[in-house]
């Protein structure tokens, strides 16, 4: 029987959300060392240009910083965004586990929540497949089409 929808790899959209929220546990305190402005004095013998082509290391560096900050608070959203959208146990689920400033363990996000360990990971699971589908980093099954 053909179905409308692909089915979901649900071991590669693990994967793929655990990323999204190790980089959204990340972006939260990062701050990357090489966007720092060195302290060592550099020459140049290019004379000064008007036409603002070219850039101090300080200005590009600020330009960097910027961008990144602007995209990071973007991923941030983004993400709060499409967890706000599941359900209360969901969203609670994935807030204690990921998204809190300290790591904690599975089984303190269940004896936290008073959830069996089979009921947490049941709803984790779907967790994880509606926050890939929000965010839209599902991975499907791959099925070969035979001539």
């Amino acid at each position: 029987m053909d179905r409308l929808l692909p089915e979901i790899n649900r071991e590669e959209t693990k994967k793929a959300v655990e990323a999204v929220l190790e980089k959204y546990r990340i972006f939260k305190l990062h701050v990357p060392e090489e966007q720092l402005p060195r302290l060592t004095q550099s020459f140049s013998f290019l004379p000064p240009s008007q036409t603002n082509q070219n850039h101090s290391q300080t200005e590009d560096i600020a330009i960097k910083k910027v961008d990144h900050e602007r995209y990071s608070k973007d991923f941030l959203r983004k993400v709060q965004r499409a967890v706000n959208r599941l359900g209360h146990l969901e969203r609670a689920i994935l807030v204690k586990r990921y998204m809190e400033d300290e790591e904690v363990f599975d089984y303190n996000v269940y004896s936290d929540l008073h959830l069996s360990e089979r009921k947490y990971y049941r709803v984790k699971g779907k967790a994880f497949v509606r926050l890939a589908v929000a965010l839209k980093i599902e991975v499907y099954e791959e099925h070969e089409v035979c001539c």
